[in-house]
């Protein structure tokens, strides 16, 4: 095996058709949209060189303040939702529902495999307040409270959008975690018991720790999912009302396909792929040092 390993050719012929693969789909393009940062125009009138306007407009802009601030607090709410939600579950699943647990893992993947559109559908329809109450703002009139146009205001369209994403994607998370959780011997859980560690303690002291990797991992896969919303925004709010629920995303796509300003829409790109890059590190980092510390 080491000496195949340690053959360049062997080397090549293995990675190379991916590596290949990776640079036409990932790089290419990625080198092509860093070149369109630089120009302005679009593909009728023609593209001229701009130097450094576009960037000097990012920083100066107030619609990519507000965006890039709903796609970071919107990140960090949403993973924290999938992830703690997933690990909630896959802890029922392993420790109280054994038996019932691929009925109920099923029931709760289910959302996961849904189109976006339909969920939005279905999320509109039970938020809605015209032209008749939908059941949230029917149970709200039945308890004697006023009804709520949730997508009338940023704030709770907001919510509303972060409580889909965290339903329909929390069944996903559940299963990684399940089969984390699946790994940890039956005899190390034992020996916990009988030396008196049972409930919150067993949690904490054992299968939290064993379980970290696969932690960090679901991490990482939300953190990446989240910072990159695109589908789930467009089929609930459209980026509404107004533009207080538009992602970075959203405005690169409404500023190189809407205005036609494919320059300034690469420029927005490149800061979502370098706040993108730096929350990878820092999560690389931060499961690193743990990693070293255990």
């Amino acid at each position: 095996m080491h000496r195949v390993l340690g053959d360049r050719r062997a080397i090549l012929i293995l990675l190379g058709p991916a590596l290949l693969v990776y640079t036409l789909i990932m790089l290419v393009p990625m080198v092509w949209s860093l070149g369109y940062s630089f120009t302005k125009g679009n593909s009728i009138e023609g593209f001229t060189g701009s130097g450094l306007d576009n960037f000097t407009r990012l920083l100066d802009d107030p619609a990519v303040h507000e965006a890039l601030w709903f796609t970071l607090k919107y990140a960090v709410i949403v993973t924290a939702g999938q992830v703690v939600a997933g690990y909630l579950l896959a802890l029922l699943y392993v420790f109280f529902l054994k038996k019932a647990s691929a009925l109920v893992r099923t029931l709760v993947f289910f959302p996961v495999i849904l189109p976006t559109v339909a969920v939005g559908l279905l999320f509109q329809k039970l938020f809605q307040v015209a032209p008749q109450p939908g059941p949230v703002n029917s149970l709200l009139n039945a308890i004697g409270l006023e009804s709520i146009d949730f997508f009338g205001n940023a704030g709770s369209a907001f919510w509303v959008l972060i409580s889909m994403d965290i339903w329909r994607s929390m069944g996903f998370y559940a299963v990684l975690l399940f089969a984390g959780l699946m790994d940890i011997p039956d005899e190390v859980l034992e020996s916990a018991r009988l030396d008196g560690a049972s409930g919150p303690r067993l949690i904490r002291h054992i299968v939290l720790p064993l379980s970290l990797p696969v932690l960090l991992s679901s991490l990482i896969f939300s953190v990446n999912g989240t910072l990159k919303v695109f589908d789930s925004v467009v089929a609930l709010t459209n980026g509404g009302p107004g533009t207080g629920t538009t992602p970075l995303t959203l405005y690169m796509f409404q500023s190189s396909f809407t205005y036609s300003e494919y320059g300034y829409g690469s420029t927005i790109a490149l800061l979502l792929t370098v706040v993108c890059l730096l929350v990878s590190l820092a999560v690389y980092r931060v499961s690193r040092r743990d990693n070293t510390e255990s």
